[in-house]
């Protein structure tokens, strides 16, 4: 029974050697998906647990502006709702923030999965121009930097920006 599982686990991880090479992944290319049901679900339950967070301690939710939702997220880690340690909670600040970036920019959420892994990023119309806003305050925080909110929303914003198209007429 066991060299029958050492087989079986010899063969899998063959299996795991091998599949990248053959696959689209392995000619580092990264594959595009729209968000699956589980992705949507998941990142709507992270949105919640950070609203139901910010009007516990500050009476008041995100409402989806900037000059608000970015000032909410600088209090929740200026009062320490939200710790280094929490990543969950740090992520879920980068989707709120990105959801800002999404509507301000014209992005939109998508899978974006590489030889590295499966990550939720921004994509510009169908460039391939991608921000990665889920990751922008937990990796600066859990690194002990104290980059202001606004700022990492800005240095996001003026990544994409200069591709938008002139707006006539201003």
């Amino acid at each position: 029974m066991a060299l029958w599982r050492i087989s079986i686990s010899a063969i899998l991880g063959c299996l795991l050697v091998l599949a990248p090479a053959s696959g689209a992944l392995a000619q580092d290319t990264p594959r595009i998906d729209e968000l699956s049901y589980l992705d949507r679900q998941y990142m709507s339950q992270q949105r919640s647990h950070l609203e139901d967070l910010a009007r516990r301690h500050f009476g008041r939710g995100f409402d989806g502006t900037r000059a608000n939702d970015l000032d909410l997220l600088q209090r929740m880690l200026d009062d320490r709702v939200v710790r280094p340690g929490q990543t969950q909670e740090l992520q879920a600040m980068g989707i709120v923030m990105g959801d800002l970036l999404a509507e301000h920019l014209g992005m939109h959420w998508v899978v974006y999965e590489d030889r590295i892994g499966r990550s939720r990023a921004l994509r510009y119309k169908t460039t391939e121009n991608y921000l990665f806003p889920m990751t922008m305050i937990s990796r600066r925080r859990e690194a002990g930097n104290d980059t202001p909110v606004a700022d990492i929303y800005q240095k996001a914003y003026d990544i994409i920006a200069p591709l938008r198209p002139d707006i006539p007429f201003q």
